[in-house]
């Protein structure tokens, strides 16, 4: 059963090393992923998986000791999904993120394994694995990597969109009260044209929230960048 979950947004720019001279405008968000991290930890799970966007090469299971990279990003940075022999396929930009995030935490000793969801993945799909997810282990928890809208301004990656704010303002609804349904009830198509990467990974945890009974909090919900970031625990 789902005992705890942990929601960050995933942009390599939340690691130092990679936004370099503009580490601070992520300052706020850091912190707050490292106050819903530590909700994992005293959740004492007996697993945990990381869920994150993934391209169609990085998709599935990604066992522990799977590594990571960001290089592509211009630094020579690798990280680790936890310890144990790992895998052949690098983790996505996603899990990586998370990985970094595993690594700067007071982290309990729990096997972690990371699963990389393809963006358009059918909501009944995500429920399903969610729900696969949240039977594997008698406490289990989870970390999931996503970013809301890209949106939210002209100078966004999708520039700007009208529908982004009232998107954006329905997940931090949903995130901060640990509304599974609400969160099974974001429209998939839209989440596409939005760019908002974190429509599949939140619904897994929705599939995996069900008859938890947990109760949530949003710790951070901003748009740097025209993006919509949070971070909430659920506990």
């Amino acid at each position: 059963m789902l005992v705890a979950a942990a929601v960050c947004p995933c942009p390599p720019l939340l690691v130092p090393a990679v936004a370099a001279g503009a580490a601070s405008e992520l300052a706020d968000a850091r912190t707050a992923c490292s106050d819903a991290l530590s909700v994992l930890a005293a959740s004492r799970p007996d697993r945990l998986f990381v869920v994150g966007p993934a391209d169609e090469a990085a998709r599935g299971v990604h066992p522990a000791g799977s590594a990571g990279s960001f290089a592509g990003f211009g630094v020579d940075l690798t990280v680790r999904l936890g310890s144990g022999p790992g895998g052949e396929r690098a983790l996505p930009a996603s899990l990586a993120v998370g990985a970094w995030l595993l690594e700067h935490t007071d982290w309990a000793d729990a096997p972690v394994e990371g699963l990389g969801v393809g963006t358009e993945l059918a909501p009944a799909r995500c429920a399903e694995a969610g729900r696969e997810i949240g039977a594997s282990a008698e406490r289990v928890a989870l970390l999931v990597m996503g970013d809301g809208s890209a949106c939210r301004t002209v100078k966004a990656p999708g520039y700007l969109d009208e529908r982004a704010e009232g998107f954006d303002a329905a997940v931090g609804q949903a995130l901060g009260t640990a509304d599974p349904a609400a969160l099974l009830a974001l429209d998939a198509e839209l989440a596409h044209a939005l760019q908002a990467a974190g429509r599949a990974p939140w619904q897994v945890l929705a599939g995996a929230a069900e008859g938890a009974g947990l109760e949530g909090r949003l710790l951070y919900e901003d748009a740097p960048y025209g993006v919509g970031y949070f971070v909430a625990a659920w506990s």
